[in-house]
C-alpha cells in the first residue's frame, strides 16, 4: 500500500508533554466502525462502563529500562561524541543498538561511557563496548565489556530513561518521567519505549474494572526504539519491522482461550500487547504459548484472529502503528477518528489521552 494514504496533518500544540494527572483522568475516544462517522468523547474511567462482565485486559508489564547512553567512540588516538540508543538484547553481552551520528562508525572501534578515559574497563562511572557489527539507518551491535547482571546495573546507572524524540527534543527528561513513564504494573525489565497505553491505569481503575467482571492478564513484549522510526518507503511492502522479544506462557494463553469459549472479548491494551497476541494465534483462533521474536507488521487488509476490542493512544503519521489502528477499525474511519480528536483538542502520542477501538469485522 501507498504510504502516504497514511498521512494526516497534526498541529504541534496537540503533543502533550506531559501525561494527565491522576493517570486515568485522560479522555477517551470510543470509535466503533459500525457507527460510521459518529464517536464517543469519554474518559478513561467510562472503561468500566464500556466493558462488560466477563471482558479481558490484556497488559504489557515490560519495564523501561534507561537505554539511552552517551560516550565516546575510539579509533586509536581518534575519538568523537556518540549517542547509543539500545534497542534489542542478542545475548548475555550484546545489544542492538541505534548510534548517532553513525556515518563514521566502524566494525572493531570502542567506545567508553561515562568516563573519557579509555583506561579501565568498568568501574563504578564507566563501560566499554566494541563495535561488532553495522547496519542499514543508523543500526550498530555492540559487544560490552560486562554481561548478564553486572551490564544491567552498569546500564541502569549510566543510561538515560529513553523518551521519545517528539518529547526528548522539546524538554530535557527529568525525575517526574522516571514515574510517569512506566505503568503501574511494570515488572519485566527489558523495554525501552513504554507501552504506552497502560500508563492510564491506576490501581482504583482496576479495582473497578474487577468489581465489574472484567479480568486482566499479562504478556511480556520488550519495546523497542524502532518503534519510534518512520516509515521511510513508499510501499508498505518495502517497510522492515524491527523484531522484539516477547513470552505469553501457557497459563495466560489458557486464560484467555477460556474466557473467549465463555463468550468473553479480548481487550488488548496497546499495540505491544495486540502484536504480540497475534503473533501467538494460530488461523484456529486459538491462543497458543509464545516466547521469542515477532516482527510482525499489520496494515488494512490482515484478518485479526485474537483481539476483539484495542485501547491505545493516538499515533505518528505515516507509522506502522497507525497502520495497524487503520487495520483494525479501517482507513477511512481512522482517518475521520482522528480529525474529530484533532478538532476536539484531544492530547496525542505517547503521554497524551487514549482511544477504545472496535474492531471492524466483528460483532460487538
Amino acid at each position: 500500500m501507498d504510504v502516504g494514504l497514511f498521512d494526516f496533518d497534526l498541529p504541534e500544540e496537540r503533543i502533550a508533554l506531559r501525561p494527565a494527572n491522576p493517570r486515568d483522568s485522560a479522555r477517551l475516544l470510543v470509535i466503533r466502525p459500525e457507527a460510521g462517522g459518529v464517536f464517543e468523547d469519554r474518559g478513561v474511567r467510562d472503561l468500566v462502563d464500556l466493558l462488560r462482565p466477563g471482558d479481558a485486559l490484556v497488559l504489557n508489564d515490560t519495564r523501561v529500562i534507561p537505554s539511552r547512553l552517551y560516550g565516546r567512540r575510539y579509533r586509536g588516538e581518534v575519538s568523537a561524541r556518540v549517542e547509543i540508543m539500545l534497542h534489542k538484547r542478542v545475548d548475555s553481552e550484546r545489544w542492538l543498538a541505534f548510534a548517532r551520528p553513525a556515518k563514521k562508525i566502524a566494525i572493531g572501534e570502542t567506545i567508553l561511557f561515562g568516563d573519557d578515559s579509555a583506561s579501565n574497563i568498568c568501574e563504578l562511572g564507566r563501560l566499554q563496548a566494541e563495535i561488532t557489527g553495522k547496519g542499514e539507518g543508523g543500526e550498530v551491535e555492540l559487544r560490552f565489556a560486562f554481561s548478564g547482571a553486572a551490564l544491567d546495573e552498569a546500564i541502569v546507572r549510566l543510561g538515560e530513561l529513553p523518551l521519545p524524540p517528539y518529547i526528548a527534543g522539546k524538554r530535557p527528561t527529568d525525575f517526574a518521567d522516571t514515574r510517569d513513564y512506566q505503568t503501574t504494573y511494570a515488572r519485566e525489565e527489558g523495554a525501552v519505549a513504554a507501552p504506552t497505553a497502560g500508563l492510564h491505569f491506576t490501581p482504583e481503575l482496576f479495582a473497578a474494572l474487577e468489581k465489574r467482571g472484567v479480568s486482566r492478564h499479562f504478556v511480556t513484549l520488550h519495546v523497542g526504539a524502532g518503534t519510534f522510526l518512520p516509515v521511510k518507503a513508499e510501499d508498505t511492502d518495502e517497510h522492515r519491522m524491527h523484531a522484539e522479544w516477547g513470552t505469553v506462557d501457557a497459563a495466560t494463553a489458557a486464560a484467555l482461550n477460556a474466557v473467549r469459549a465463555a463468550g468473553g472479548r479480548i481487550v488488548a491494551v496497546g499495540t505491544t500487547s495486540l502484536r504480540l497476541l497475534e503473533s501467538a494465534t494460530g488461523e484456529d483462533r486459538i491462543i497458543k504459548p509464545f516466547s521469542g521474536d515477532t516482527a510482525i507488521f499489520i496494515t488494512p487488509g490482515y484478518r485479526f484472529r485474537a483481539v476483539d476490542l484495542l485501547l491505545t493512544n493516538f499515533h505518528l503519521p505515516r507509522s506502522t502503528l497507525f497502520m495497524l489502528v487503520s487495520a483494525f477499525c479501517g482507513l477511512e474511519v481512522m482517518k475521520r477518528a482522528y480529525a474529530h480528536a484533532i478538532a476536539e483538542q484531544y492530547r496525542f502520542y505517547s503521554y497524551g489521552d487514549s482511544s477504545l477501538l472496535f474492531r471492524a469485522d466483528a460483532t460487538q
